[in-house]
Protein backbone atom coordinates (compact mmCIF):
# COMPACT_ATOMS: atom_id res chain seq x y z
CA UNK A 1 0.00 0.00 0.00
CA UNK A 2 1.36 3.47 -0.92
CA UNK A 3 0.83 6.10 1.69
CA UNK A 4 -0.22 9.66 0.87
CA UNK A 5 3.22 11.10 1.43
CA UNK A 6 4.83 8.54 -0.84
CA UNK A 7 7.48 10.30 -3.02
CA UNK A 8 6.11 11.74 -6.24
CA UNK A 9 8.58 9.79 -8.34
CA UNK A 10 6.14 6.84 -8.43
CA UNK A 11 2.64 7.49 -9.70
CA UNK A 12 1.04 4.44 -8.12
CA UNK A 13 1.74 1.17 -6.34
CA UNK A 14 1.91 -0.82 -9.59
CA UNK A 15 4.64 1.46 -10.97
CA UNK A 16 6.69 1.05 -7.80
CA UNK A 17 6.28 -2.72 -7.88
CA UNK A 18 7.42 -2.86 -11.51
CA UNK A 19 10.42 -0.69 -10.66
CA UNK A 20 11.37 -3.04 -7.83
CA UNK A 21 11.05 -6.04 -10.14
CA UNK A 22 13.35 -4.36 -12.66
CA UNK A 23 15.92 -3.42 -10.03
CA UNK A 24 17.92 -6.66 -10.55
CA UNK A 25 18.20 -5.80 -14.27
CA UNK A 26 19.53 -2.36 -13.41
CA UNK A 27 22.04 -3.89 -11.00
CA UNK A 28 23.05 -6.39 -13.69
CA UNK A 29 23.58 -3.56 -16.15
CA UNK A 30 25.67 -1.72 -13.60
CA UNK A 31 27.65 -4.91 -12.95
CA UNK A 32 28.39 -5.29 -16.67
CA UNK A 33 29.40 -1.64 -16.86
CA UNK A 34 31.77 -2.18 -13.94
CA UNK A 35 33.07 -5.37 -15.55
CA UNK A 36 33.88 -3.37 -18.67
CA UNK A 37 35.47 -0.65 -16.54
CA UNK A 38 37.54 -3.20 -14.63
CA UNK A 39 38.66 -4.83 -17.88
CA UNK A 40 39.57 -1.43 -19.28
CA UNK A 41 41.70 -0.60 -16.22
CA UNK A 42 43.52 -3.92 -16.52
CA UNK A 43 44.09 -3.38 -20.23
CA UNK A 44 45.54 0.05 -19.50
CA UNK A 45 48.02 -1.42 -17.02
CA UNK A 46 48.96 -4.33 -19.30
CA UNK A 47 49.25 -2.14 -22.39
CA UNK A 48 51.51 0.36 -20.65
CA UNK A 49 53.59 -2.39 -19.03
CA UNK A 50 54.00 -3.92 -22.50
CA UNK A 51 55.15 -0.56 -23.85
CA UNK A 52 57.61 -0.22 -20.96
CA UNK A 53 58.98 -3.71 -21.57
CA UNK A 54 59.51 -2.71 -25.21
CA UNK A 55 61.60 0.28 -24.19
CA UNK A 56 59.02 3.07 -24.06
CA UNK A 57 59.38 5.75 -21.38
CA UNK A 58 56.54 4.53 -19.14
CA UNK A 59 56.75 4.14 -15.36
CA UNK A 60 54.51 3.65 -12.34
CA UNK A 61 54.20 7.41 -11.86
CA UNK A 62 52.56 7.84 -15.28
CA UNK A 63 50.27 4.85 -14.74
CA UNK A 64 49.15 6.08 -11.33
CA UNK A 65 48.58 9.58 -12.69
CA UNK A 66 46.34 8.18 -15.44
CA UNK A 67 44.28 6.48 -12.75
CA UNK A 68 44.00 9.82 -10.95
CA UNK A 69 42.80 11.51 -14.16
CA UNK A 70 39.93 9.03 -14.47
CA UNK A 71 38.93 9.55 -10.85
CA UNK A 72 39.32 13.32 -11.31
CA UNK A 73 36.82 13.38 -14.16
CA UNK A 74 34.44 11.34 -12.03
CA UNK A 75 34.95 13.88 -9.24
CA UNK A 76 34.09 16.88 -11.40
CA UNK A 77 30.96 15.27 -12.84
CA UNK A 78 29.79 13.42 -9.70
CA UNK A 79 27.61 16.12 -8.14
CA UNK A 80 26.26 17.44 -11.49
CA UNK A 81 25.24 13.87 -12.38
CA UNK A 82 23.52 13.45 -9.03
CA UNK A 83 21.68 16.75 -9.40
CA UNK A 84 20.66 15.84 -12.95
CA UNK A 85 19.20 12.59 -11.63
CA UNK A 86 17.10 14.72 -9.25
CA UNK A 87 15.91 16.95 -12.09
CA UNK A 88 15.42 14.41 -14.89
CA UNK A 89 14.97 10.65 -15.20
CA UNK A 90 18.16 8.76 -14.29
CA UNK A 91 17.83 6.37 -17.23
CA UNK A 92 19.28 8.71 -19.87
CA UNK A 93 22.27 9.57 -17.68
CA UNK A 94 23.12 5.95 -16.91
CA UNK A 95 22.74 4.85 -20.52
CA UNK A 96 24.85 7.76 -21.74
CA UNK A 97 27.53 6.95 -19.19
CA UNK A 98 27.88 3.42 -20.53
CA UNK A 99 28.16 4.72 -24.09
CA UNK A 100 30.86 7.18 -23.03
CA UNK A 101 32.77 4.30 -21.48
CA UNK A 102 32.62 2.44 -24.77
CA UNK A 103 34.01 5.39 -26.70
CA UNK A 104 36.79 6.03 -24.18
CA UNK A 105 37.95 2.41 -24.11
CA UNK A 106 38.12 2.18 -27.89
CA UNK A 107 40.04 5.47 -28.02
CA UNK A 108 42.76 4.30 -25.62
CA UNK A 109 43.62 1.27 -27.73
CA UNK A 110 43.97 3.29 -30.93
CA UNK A 111 47.09 5.31 -30.08
CA UNK A 112 50.38 5.54 -28.21
CA UNK A 113 50.09 9.27 -27.60
CA UNK A 114 50.19 10.21 -23.92
CA UNK A 115 47.76 13.10 -24.49
CA UNK A 116 45.16 10.67 -25.90
CA UNK A 117 45.74 8.38 -22.91
CA UNK A 118 44.75 11.23 -20.59
CA UNK A 119 41.74 12.18 -22.72
CA UNK A 120 40.48 8.60 -22.81
CA UNK A 121 40.72 8.12 -19.06
CA UNK A 122 38.94 11.45 -18.47
CA UNK A 123 36.02 10.44 -20.71
CA UNK A 124 35.74 7.07 -18.98
CA UNK A 125 35.67 8.82 -15.60
CA UNK A 126 32.77 11.02 -16.75
CA UNK A 127 30.90 7.91 -17.88
CA UNK A 128 31.43 6.26 -14.49
CA UNK A 129 30.04 9.33 -12.71
CA UNK A 130 26.98 9.30 -14.96
CA UNK A 131 26.25 5.74 -13.87
CA UNK A 132 26.91 5.58 -10.13
CA UNK A 133 25.01 8.52 -8.60
CA UNK A 134 21.79 8.11 -10.65
CA UNK A 135 21.64 4.38 -9.87
CA UNK A 136 22.12 4.99 -6.15
CA UNK A 137 19.41 7.65 -6.29
CA UNK A 138 17.13 5.18 -8.07
CA UNK A 139 17.80 2.53 -5.41
CA UNK A 140 17.00 5.08 -2.70
CA UNK A 141 13.67 5.79 -4.37
CA UNK A 142 12.72 2.19 -5.05
CA UNK A 143 13.54 0.99 -1.53
CA UNK A 144 11.78 3.80 0.30
CA UNK A 145 10.08 2.58 3.53
CA UNK A 146 11.81 -0.78 3.27
CA UNK A 147 15.16 -0.61 5.13
CA UNK A 148 15.81 -4.34 4.79
CA UNK A 149 15.41 -4.18 1.02
CA UNK A 150 17.63 -1.09 0.99
CA UNK A 151 20.40 -2.85 2.93
CA UNK A 152 20.24 -5.80 0.54
CA UNK A 153 20.14 -3.55 -2.53
CA UNK A 154 23.16 -1.56 -1.35
CA UNK A 155 25.00 -4.82 -0.72
CA UNK A 156 24.11 -6.01 -4.22
CA UNK A 157 25.31 -2.66 -5.58
CA UNK A 158 28.63 -3.33 -3.90
CA UNK A 159 28.62 -6.83 -5.41
CA UNK A 160 28.15 -5.27 -8.84
CA UNK A 161 31.30 -3.26 -8.23
CA UNK A 162 33.06 -6.46 -7.22
CA UNK A 163 31.91 -8.10 -10.43
CA UNK A 164 33.80 -5.39 -12.24
CA UNK A 165 36.92 -6.13 -10.27
CA UNK A 166 36.62 -9.90 -10.47
CA UNK A 167 35.26 -10.65 -13.91
CA UNK A 168 36.57 -7.41 -15.38
CA UNK A 169 40.11 -8.15 -14.31
CA UNK A 170 39.86 -11.71 -15.54
CA UNK A 171 38.24 -10.69 -18.81
CA UNK A 172 40.74 -7.91 -19.45
CA UNK A 173 43.75 -10.15 -18.80
CA UNK A 174 42.45 -13.01 -20.93
CA UNK A 175 41.36 -10.74 -23.78
CA UNK A 176 44.84 -9.21 -23.77
CA UNK A 177 46.39 -12.67 -23.99
CA UNK A 178 44.15 -13.68 -26.89
CA UNK A 179 43.59 -10.47 -28.85
CA UNK A 180 46.31 -8.13 -27.59
CA UNK A 181 45.48 -4.57 -28.71
CA UNK A 182 42.13 -5.60 -30.25
CA UNK A 183 40.90 -6.41 -26.74
CA UNK A 184 39.95 -2.75 -26.28
CA UNK A 185 37.23 -3.08 -28.96
CA UNK A 186 35.76 -6.13 -27.23
CA UNK A 187 35.49 -4.26 -23.95
CA UNK A 188 33.80 -1.36 -25.74
CA UNK A 189 31.14 -3.81 -26.97
CA UNK A 190 30.50 -4.91 -23.37
CA UNK A 191 29.80 -1.27 -22.53
CA UNK A 192 27.16 -1.21 -25.29
CA UNK A 193 25.35 -4.22 -23.81
CA UNK A 194 25.43 -2.54 -20.40
CA UNK A 195 23.77 0.54 -21.88
CA UNK A 196 20.84 -1.56 -23.07
CA UNK A 197 20.36 -3.25 -19.69
CA UNK A 198 20.47 0.05 -17.84
CA UNK A 199 17.98 1.63 -20.23
CA UNK A 200 15.44 -1.12 -19.55
CA UNK A 201 16.21 -1.68 -15.86
CA UNK A 202 15.63 1.93 -14.74
CA UNK A 203 12.51 2.52 -16.81
CA UNK A 204 9.73 4.26 -14.91
CA UNK A 205 11.69 6.63 -12.71
CA UNK A 206 11.14 10.37 -13.14
CA UNK A 207 12.87 13.55 -12.07
CA UNK A 208 11.47 16.32 -9.91
CA UNK A 209 12.51 19.39 -11.88
CA UNK A 210 15.48 21.74 -11.67
CA UNK A 211 14.19 23.87 -8.77
CA UNK A 212 13.56 20.85 -6.58
CA UNK A 213 16.97 19.47 -7.55
CA UNK A 214 18.77 22.65 -6.43
CA UNK A 215 16.84 22.81 -3.17
CA UNK A 216 17.55 19.14 -2.57
CA UNK A 217 21.25 19.66 -3.22
CA UNK A 218 21.55 22.25 -0.44
CA UNK A 219 19.46 20.08 1.86
CA UNK A 220 21.76 17.13 1.18
CA UNK A 221 24.85 19.20 2.04
CA UNK A 222 23.35 19.97 5.45
CA UNK A 223 22.75 16.33 6.35
CA UNK A 224 24.75 15.74 9.60
CA UNK A 225 25.41 12.08 8.77
CA UNK A 226 26.87 13.01 5.40
CA UNK A 227 29.19 15.68 6.81
CA UNK A 228 30.41 13.46 9.62
CA UNK A 229 30.88 10.38 7.50
CA UNK A 230 32.75 12.25 4.75
CA UNK A 231 36.28 12.22 6.30
CA UNK A 232 36.07 8.48 7.05
CA UNK A 233 34.80 7.81 3.55
CA UNK A 234 37.67 9.79 2.03
CA UNK A 235 40.23 7.61 3.80
CA UNK A 236 38.57 4.35 2.76
CA UNK A 237 38.18 5.55 -0.82
CA UNK A 238 41.86 6.43 -0.90
CA UNK A 239 42.47 2.73 -0.36
CA UNK A 240 40.30 2.09 -3.44
CA UNK A 241 42.59 4.31 -5.50
CA UNK A 242 45.66 2.64 -4.06
CA UNK A 243 44.70 -0.88 -5.08
CA UNK A 244 42.10 -0.70 -7.84
CA UNK A 245 43.93 1.67 -10.13
CA UNK A 246 46.36 0.43 -12.80
CA UNK A 247 49.43 0.88 -10.56
CA UNK A 248 49.05 -2.52 -8.88
CA UNK A 249 48.82 -4.28 -12.26
CA UNK A 250 51.92 -2.43 -13.41
CA UNK A 251 53.89 -3.39 -10.28
CA UNK A 252 52.85 -7.05 -10.50
CA UNK A 253 53.80 -7.38 -14.18
CA UNK A 254 56.88 -5.15 -14.51
CA UNK A 255 60.14 -7.09 -14.76
CA UNK A 256 62.13 -6.16 -11.64
CA UNK A 257 64.65 -7.71 -9.29
CA UNK A 258 64.09 -7.18 -5.59
CA UNK A 259 63.36 -8.63 -2.18
CA UNK A 260 59.58 -8.20 -2.36
CA UNK A 261 57.72 -11.41 -3.13
CA UNK A 262 54.81 -9.76 -4.95
CA UNK A 263 56.72 -7.21 -7.06
CA UNK A 264 56.96 -8.51 -10.64
CA UNK A 265 55.46 -11.87 -9.65
CA UNK A 266 53.42 -12.03 -12.90
CA UNK A 267 55.97 -10.47 -15.24
CA UNK A 268 56.21 -13.64 -17.36
CA UNK A 269 52.46 -14.41 -17.26
CA UNK A 270 50.60 -11.09 -17.00
CA UNK A 271 47.23 -12.73 -17.67
CA UNK A 272 47.38 -14.21 -14.15
CA UNK A 273 46.58 -10.77 -12.74
CA UNK A 274 42.99 -11.41 -13.77
CA UNK A 275 42.86 -14.66 -11.80
CA UNK A 276 44.30 -12.90 -8.76
CA UNK A 277 41.62 -10.23 -8.93
CA UNK A 278 38.96 -12.89 -9.44
CA UNK A 279 40.06 -14.72 -6.30
CA UNK A 280 40.14 -11.51 -4.29
CA UNK A 281 36.71 -10.49 -5.52
CA UNK A 282 35.17 -13.87 -4.74
CA UNK A 283 36.43 -13.57 -1.17
CA UNK A 284 35.26 -9.97 -0.91
CA UNK A 285 31.92 -10.85 -2.52
CA UNK A 286 31.36 -13.67 -0.06
CA UNK A 287 31.89 -11.17 2.72
CA UNK A 288 29.45 -8.67 1.20
CA UNK A 289 26.89 -11.44 0.81
CA UNK A 290 27.22 -12.26 4.49
CA UNK A 291 26.95 -8.59 5.43
CA UNK A 292 23.72 -8.29 3.40
CA UNK A 293 22.19 -10.63 6.01
CA UNK A 294 24.00 -9.28 9.07
CA UNK A 295 23.81 -5.54 8.37
CA UNK A 296 20.00 -5.12 8.81
CA UNK A 297 20.37 -6.65 12.28
CA UNK A 298 23.35 -4.59 13.51
CA UNK A 299 24.12 -0.99 14.39
CA UNK A 300 25.71 0.64 11.34
CA UNK A 301 28.37 2.42 13.39
CA UNK A 302 29.35 -0.86 15.03
CA UNK A 303 29.60 -2.48 11.61
CA UNK A 304 31.84 0.32 10.34
CA UNK A 305 34.12 -0.06 13.35
CA UNK A 306 34.47 -3.80 12.73
CA UNK A 307 35.17 -3.21 9.03
CA UNK A 308 38.04 -0.79 9.72
CA UNK A 309 39.59 -3.03 12.36
CA UNK A 310 39.67 -5.83 9.81
CA UNK A 311 41.35 -3.50 7.30
CA UNK A 312 44.23 -2.99 9.73
CA UNK A 313 44.61 -6.76 10.02
CA UNK A 314 44.65 -7.11 6.22
CA UNK A 315 47.56 -4.66 6.01
CA UNK A 316 49.57 -6.74 8.44
CA UNK A 317 48.82 -9.89 6.47
CA UNK A 318 49.82 -8.34 3.14
CA UNK A 319 53.06 -7.03 4.59
CA UNK A 320 53.94 -10.49 5.89
CA UNK A 321 53.05 -12.07 2.53
CA UNK A 322 55.12 -9.58 0.56
CA UNK A 323 58.19 -10.48 2.62
CA UNK A 324 57.64 -14.25 2.66
CA UNK A 325 60.10 -14.99 -0.13
CA UNK A 326 62.31 -17.02 2.19
CA UNK A 327 59.45 -19.01 3.70
CA UNK A 328 57.75 -22.17 2.56
CA UNK A 329 54.63 -22.23 0.43
CA UNK A 330 52.66 -23.59 3.41
CA UNK A 331 53.49 -20.47 5.42
CA UNK A 332 52.32 -18.28 2.55
CA UNK A 333 49.04 -20.19 2.39
CA UNK A 334 48.45 -19.67 6.11
CA UNK A 335 49.12 -15.93 5.79
CA UNK A 336 46.94 -15.73 2.69
CA UNK A 337 43.98 -17.54 4.24
CA UNK A 338 44.11 -15.43 7.40
CA UNK A 339 44.24 -12.26 5.28
CA UNK A 340 41.32 -13.49 3.16
CA UNK A 341 39.16 -13.96 6.26
CA UNK A 342 39.95 -10.38 7.29
CA UNK A 343 39.07 -9.17 3.79
CA UNK A 344 35.64 -10.80 4.19
CA UNK A 345 35.12 -8.89 7.43
CA UNK A 346 36.22 -5.53 6.01
CA UNK A 347 33.95 -5.89 2.98
CA UNK A 348 30.87 -4.48 4.71
CA UNK A 349 32.08 -0.88 4.91
CA UNK A 350 30.56 0.47 1.68
CA UNK A 351 27.07 -1.08 2.01
CA UNK A 352 26.95 0.04 5.64
CA UNK A 353 27.97 3.60 4.76
CA UNK A 354 25.55 3.76 1.83
CA UNK A 355 22.70 2.47 4.00
CA UNK A 356 23.49 5.15 6.57
CA UNK A 357 23.46 7.86 3.91
CA UNK A 358 20.32 6.64 2.11
CA UNK A 359 18.43 6.37 5.39
CA UNK A 360 19.38 9.92 6.34
CA UNK A 361 18.42 11.47 2.99
CA UNK A 362 15.36 9.38 2.11
CA UNK A 363 13.45 9.27 -1.16
CA UNK A 364 13.11 13.00 -1.80
CA UNK A 365 14.62 15.68 -3.97
CA UNK A 366 18.26 15.75 -2.99
CA UNK A 367 18.78 12.00 -2.88
CA UNK A 368 20.63 12.17 -6.20
CA UNK A 369 22.70 15.12 -5.01
CA UNK A 370 23.61 13.26 -1.82
CA UNK A 371 24.70 10.26 -3.84
CA UNK A 372 26.59 12.66 -6.08
CA UNK A 373 28.43 13.85 -2.98
CA UNK A 374 29.16 10.19 -2.27
CA UNK A 375 30.63 9.86 -5.77
CA UNK A 376 32.69 12.99 -5.25
CA UNK A 377 34.06 11.62 -1.99
CA UNK A 378 34.83 8.38 -3.80
CA UNK A 379 36.64 10.28 -6.53
CA UNK A 380 38.59 12.57 -4.21
CA UNK A 381 39.70 9.63 -2.12
CA UNK A 382 40.52 7.57 -5.20
CA UNK A 383 42.51 10.45 -6.71
CA UNK A 384 44.50 10.75 -3.51
CA UNK A 385 44.98 7.00 -3.44
CA UNK A 386 46.12 6.90 -7.07
CA UNK A 387 48.64 9.67 -6.46
CA UNK A 388 49.82 7.97 -3.27
CA UNK A 389 50.19 4.75 -5.28
CA UNK A 390 52.15 6.62 -7.94
CA UNK A 391 54.55 8.07 -5.35
CA UNK A 392 54.89 5.18 -2.89
CA UNK A 393 54.70 2.52 -5.60
CA UNK A 394 57.52 4.18 -7.51
CA UNK A 395 59.59 4.40 -4.34
CA UNK A 396 58.73 1.24 -2.38
CA UNK A 397 56.94 -0.97 -4.97
CA UNK A 398 54.16 -3.12 -3.45
CA UNK A 399 55.27 -2.22 0.09
CA UNK A 400 54.37 1.38 -0.72
CA UNK A 401 50.75 0.44 -1.40
CA UNK A 402 50.59 -1.42 1.90
CA UNK A 403 52.09 1.52 3.83
CA UNK A 404 49.54 3.88 2.28
CA UNK A 405 46.67 1.55 3.14
CA UNK A 406 47.81 1.18 6.72
CA UNK A 407 48.00 4.96 7.16
CA UNK A 408 44.49 5.46 5.72
CA UNK A 409 43.03 2.73 7.94
CA UNK A 410 44.52 4.22 11.10
CA UNK A 411 43.23 7.70 10.25
CA UNK A 412 39.78 6.36 9.37
CA UNK A 413 39.56 4.47 12.66
CA UNK A 414 40.36 7.64 14.60
CA UNK A 415 37.80 9.65 12.62
CA UNK A 416 35.14 6.99 13.13
CA UNK A 417 35.59 7.25 16.88
CA UNK A 418 34.94 10.99 16.59
CA UNK A 419 31.83 10.32 14.47
CA UNK A 420 30.47 7.90 17.06
CA UNK A 421 31.04 10.42 19.87
CA UNK A 422 29.10 13.07 17.92
CA UNK A 423 26.20 10.69 17.33
CA UNK A 424 26.01 9.94 21.07
CA UNK A 425 25.93 13.69 21.86
CA UNK A 426 23.15 14.25 19.32
CA UNK A 427 21.12 11.37 20.73
CA UNK A 428 21.45 12.75 24.26
CA UNK A 429 20.39 16.22 23.09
Amino acid sequence: MIMEDQPQTWADAATLIRARHRLPIALLGNALMRIAGGASAILVGLYLADLANRGAHVNAALVGTLGAVSFGAELLFGIPAGMLSDAVAPRALMTGGALLGAAATQLFGMTRWVSIFFLSRAIEGIGAAAGASPLLAHITDVTDRDPRLRARAMSYFELSLLAGLALGGLMGAQLWRIFHITAFATVAFAYFISAGLLYFGVAGSKGRGSQEAMAGFWRALHQPSLRRLAPVWLCVNAVVGLWLGPTLTFLLTEKVQGAQFLAGIFADQPERVGWLLLGYSLVFGAGVGAWSVILPRMSILRALRINLAAMLAVCVGLLLLNHSGGHSQAVRWVIGIASALCVMVESGFTPAALSLLAGAVGAQAGRGAAMGVYSVLLSIGAIAGSLIAAALGNQFAVDGLIYGTLAMAVIAMALLGRLQAMEVVDAAA
